[in-house]
């Protein structure tokens, strides 16, 4: 992919971390957990196309994500690298190691939207085709600390730089709206599980991850597999720092 932005964190030298945001997020958002809980590793985070200041042109499939993964690790010079993806994040990851195994050591799925009811996505890509805006940073930056209020201390001044003007004068997150309309609907396909070593992290609070997805990847993936419950809502990596980023270390080794 031409035109992606990514974030670099950690040691150059370090064993490689590719890390996945979801939708209408940008990869800024891992470096805390990067830095702190990863040093050693060489993590890359780019933002998705669509997304921050990636190219925002589609086409926005799943398998045009996952390619665009992967053209990133052949543009890098990584051979071999582990994968977390959160929520959409997720699903790109599993098609990763479904397009090429040989290059995904391990995975974290951090609250996967997988095989999703189209009920559910539907009306959210209803949702998502009017994109909120704001009079000034203020403004957003108000509306971001009322909706969430258990991230990490800092968790809201990190995500101000995703903030841009537009033309009218008005303040947007940086995504493409007609991007998050098609994430939904790839959230509802059909879903396929992966072919590495995977843990699962649960967010008991959010309802997203349905049992059917566990269940098959336990049948697919046997010792290779492992699950973790964590008492949260979606945003796992904002909200429960300390718990994500001490299984992302030991998961994946320091």
């Amino acid at each position: 992919m031409t035109g992606m932005h990514v974030g670099r964190f950690g040691d150059p030298s370090g064993r490689p971390v590719v890390a996945l945001h979801g939708i209408t997020a940008h990869g800024g958002r891992w470096r805390r957990i990067a830095e702190e809980y990863l040093p050693g590793h060489r993590t890359l985070a780019p933002d998705l196309r669509g997304h921050g200041r990636s190219s925002h042109n589609p086409p926005w499939t799943v398998e045009r994500h996952a390619g665009d993964v992967l053209a990133l690790l052949d543009d890098s010079g990584i051979e071999e690298a582990d994968v977390v993806g959160h929520s959409f994040g997720g699903l790109i990851a599993v098609h990763v190691t479904r397009m090429a195994p040989e290059r995904v050591r391990r995975l974290v799925l951090l609250d996967p939207s997988i095989g999703l009811p189209s009920g559910d996505t539907l009306g959210k890509a209803h949702a998502a085709l009017s994109q909120p805006s704001w009079a000034d940073p203020d403004e957003a930056r108000d509306v971001r600390e009322k909706g969430w209020p258990e991230a990490y201390p800092g968790a809201v001044d990190d995500e101000m730089d995703h903030l841009v003007q537009g033309e009218d004068g008005r303040w947007r997150w940086r995504y493409e709206p007609a991007a998050v309309v098609t994430a939904f609907s790839e959230m509802a396909r059909t879903f396929v599980t992966p072919t590495v070593p995977t843990h699962l992290v649960v967010a008991t609070r959010a309802g997203i991850v349905r049992p059917v997805f566990v269940n098959a990847c336990r049948r697919d993936l046997g010792d290779d597999f492992a699950v973790t419950e964590i008492d949260a809502g979606h945003l796992l990596y904002l909200d429960r720092l300390d718990e994500t980023g001490a299984i992302l270390r030991d998961w994946l080794g320091d």
